[in-house]
C-alpha cells in the first residue's frame, strides 16, 4: 500500500487551453506551476507530486503553495494511492456527509486504522493537519514499523501519545524533519509546499531489509497459512514451491461458512471474533515437529485491518523462541499494515521479518521476487535429500 498511484499529467495542453501569459507559460514549463518558482526549496517534490499524480493544484497553472493541507485532503490522497478501493457502510463520522469529496477516503482509511476521530465522534476533515497527525497518518499507512530511536526534540513533552512512535519513525526516515532548536513542533500546520515535500520523501522512501540470522544447512522451512476463501492458499503454494519447503494449513476446527464471513452483518461470526481481543478459534490438528522449523512463513487474509484471531490461537500453541518468523498477507486494498505488528507479542522470543501484503491473484513470480528482496537464496541438493535452506545472501 506504500507505492502511490501513478498518473499521467497533460498540464502543458491545459496551459495552451487557458490562454495564460508568457510569462506564467515559462514558470510552467520550469515546475508546471506559475507560483512555484525552479529554484524553491519545495520545487523538485512540487514537480513529483504534480507528475506522478499525488497532488493537483489548486488550478491548472497555480499551486498555492503557502495554503493549507486538512486532513480530508490527505486521507483522500493516500485513498487515491491505493487505488480507491470500494467501501460499504454507513459514514464512520458524525461531520463526514456522504457524497463529500473524502467521505469513501475516510471511510476506507478509519476501517484500516490509518485514521481516527476526535472524541465527539467527529472527524474534522477541513481543519488543517497538524504535523504530528502527518506523522501518525503516514506511520500507519506505512505499516506501524518500529523506529530505531534516538535523542528526544526539545519539545518531546508536546508530542501527543498517539503520535510518539511515529515521530520517531519520521525522524530515522527522514520524511518529517524538525525545526529549528531541535523542535518538531508537533502542532505546527502543514503547508501545500510542506506536505509536497514530506509525501515525496515518503513515495521515495525505501524500508530497510532486516538482518537475517545466519541457518545453517538442513535449516527446515515451514509455510503456515490459513485461507478462509483460497486467496492466502494460491500465496502460501508459491511460497511452498519457491522454497521447497513444507506447508501446513492452519484448518479450524469450526469451518466457517459463508454466513460467517458476511462483513456487512454486525452478528456475523467474523466480526463478533474480531470485536473480541480473547476471541480464540479453535485449530483442528497441530504441526508435527513443529521444534525442527527455524523459519516460518505465516500467512493469513487480512479481515478488517488485522489477522483472523486463528492466528492468534495458532502463535499461543507453540514455542517460537529462537525461531524467525516472516508474515504474508492477502486482501484487495490494505497493506499488511499493523496486522503482523499487533501478534508479535504471542510467539515471545521470535525474529519478525518485513511482511508482504499480495492480492489473491499473485503470481509466483510476484511472490518470488518478494522473497529475493528479503535478502535470502535458496539452496538445494543438501546431502541426505532436497533441503530448502535459506542463508543470508551475499
Amino acid at each position: 500500500m506504500r507505492n502511490l498511484k501513478r498518473m499521467a499529467a497533460f498540464l502543458t495542453a491545459l496551459i495552451l487551453c487557458l490562454g495564460l501569459s508568457a510569462a506564467a507559460l515559462a514558470a510552467v514549463e520550469d515546475t508546471g506551476f506559475a507560483d512555484v518558482d525552479a529554484d524553491a526549496w519545495y520545487a523538485e517534490a512540487v514537480e513529483y507530486v504534480r507528475a506522478h499524480g499525488i497532488m493537483n493544484g489548486t488550478s491548472a497553472a497555480i499551486f498555492n503553495p503557502d495554503g493549507t493541507t486538512t486532513r480530508g485532503q490527505i486521507t483522500a490522497i493516500l485513498y487515491r494511492a491505493s487505488g480507491s478501493p470500494e467501501v460499504s457502510g454507513g459514514a464512520a463520522f458524525t461531520d463526514v456527509a456522504d457524497g463529500a469529496y473524502y467521505a469513501d477516503a475516510v471511510r476506507w482509511a478509519n476501517t484500516y486504522g490509518i485514521v481516527t476521530g476526535y472524541g465527539d465522534g467527529t472527524f474534522r476533515p477541513d481543519i488543517p493537519i497538524t504535523r504530528q497527525q502527518m506523522a501518525a497518518i503516514l506511520w500507519r499507512y506505512a505499516g506501524s514499523p518500529s523506529p530505531e530511536g534516538g535523542a528526544d526534540y526539545a519539545d518531546e513533552a508536546s508530542i501527543a501519545s498517539y503520535a510518539d512512535t511515529a515521530v520517531d519513525w519520521a525522524r530515522d526516515t527522514g520524511i518529517i524533519s524538525g525545526r529549528d532548536g531541535n523542535r518538531f513542533d508537533p502542532d505546527g500546520r502543514a503547508t501545500r509546499a510542506q506536505a509536497a515535500v514530506i509525501l515525496h520523501r515518503y513515495d521515495t522512501w525505501e524500508p530497510p531489509i532486516p538482518e537475517i540470522p545466519d541457518l545453517e544447512a538442513g535449516t527446515d522451512v515451514l509455510v503456515a497459512y490459513f485461507s478462509a476463501t483460497g486467496n492466502t492458499e494460491n500465496i502460501a503454494e508459491h511460497l511452498q514451491a519457491i522454497l521447497d519447503a513444507d506447508r501446513y494449513e492452519i484448518v479450524p476446527e469450526v469451518p466457517y461458512t459463508s454466513e460467517d464471513l458476511d462483513y456487512s452483518s454486525e452478528d456475523c461470526r467474523a466480526n463478533q471474533e474480531q470485536n473480541d481481543p480473547d476471541a480464540r478459534p479453535a485449530i483442528d490438528g497441530s504441526v508435527d515437529s513443529m521444534e525442527d522449523y527455524e523459519v516460518i512463513f505465516l500467512g493469513y487474509p487480512i479481515w478488517w485491518g488485522d489477522a483472523p484471531k486463528i492466528i492468534s490461537t495458532f502463535l499461543e500453541s507453540y514455542d517460537f523462541g529462537g525461531k524467525s518468523v516472516v508474515p504474508f498477507c492477502t486482501s484487495g486494498s490494505s497493506g499488511i499494515g499493523s496486522s503482523a505488528r499487533d501478534v508479535v507479542d504471542l510467539a515471545p522470543g521470535a525474529q519478525w521479518l518485513a511482511g508482504q501484503r499480495f492480492r489473491g491473484s499473485a503470481s509466483r513470480d510476484a511472490v518470488a521476487q518478494w522473497v529475493d528482496g528479503l535478502g535470502l537464496k535458496v539452496l538445494s541438493g543438501q546431502a541426505g535429500g532436497f533441503t530448502a535452506v535459506l542463508e543470508r545472501a551475499e
